[in-house]
């Protein structure tokens, strides 16, 4: 059985990522898309705000979970049997810094895989900040976030300066 992990913020959960979640599950046996705890990074929705986000957007598929989890990748994927790293690229920058992290994560692990996907170019330019960004600018991201996303999203930027 093949384990994979999708780490990430997700803050907020775009269609691109679920477009990832998607292009993924043929792959693997279980993917388990985790939430980065980063207390570090100041984000907009606390962790299990996001977890849930994804919860409610995700298709019901009994090969999938959601968790969070923080410190470094490859030791939850040690602890939990996790053999891959999902990891979504969507420009030649993305490329660059992922593919140092994928050797970086290689050097610690050699034993867990780095597999690299390919967005749908509807959503090849699509990122959270951006989408952020947007949304406090009045702009529409209908096209890049499920409904109940785009709105508590709308609902937490209303109430931040």
């Amino acid at each position: 059985m093949v384990k994979a992990i999708y780490p990430g913020s997700f803050d907020p959960v775009t269609r691109g990522h679920l477009d990832l979640v998607q292009r993924a599950l043929p792959l693997f046996d279980q993917l388990t898309v985790a939430v980065a705890i980063n207390r570090q990074k100041l984000a907009t929705f606390t962790p299990e705000e996001r977890v849930e986000m994804l919860r409610s957007v995700l298709p019901d598929d009994p090969r999938l979970s959601v968790t969070t989890f923080h410190g470094l990748v490859v030791e939850f994927c040690r602890e939990r049997g996790i053999s891959a790293i999902l990891r979504g690229v969507r420009t030649v920058s993305d490329f660059e810094y992922e593919y140092q992290l994928a050797l970086t994560n290689r050097h610690l692990r050699a034993d867990i895989e780095t597999v690299f996907v390919m967005p749908s170019v509807e959503y090849s330019f699509v990122s959270s900040s951006l989408i952020k960004e947007i949304v406090k600018n009045g702009g529409d991201v209908g096209h890049f976030l499920p409904p109940l996303v785009e709105q508590q999203l709308r609902d937490r930027l209303r109430h931040q300066p």
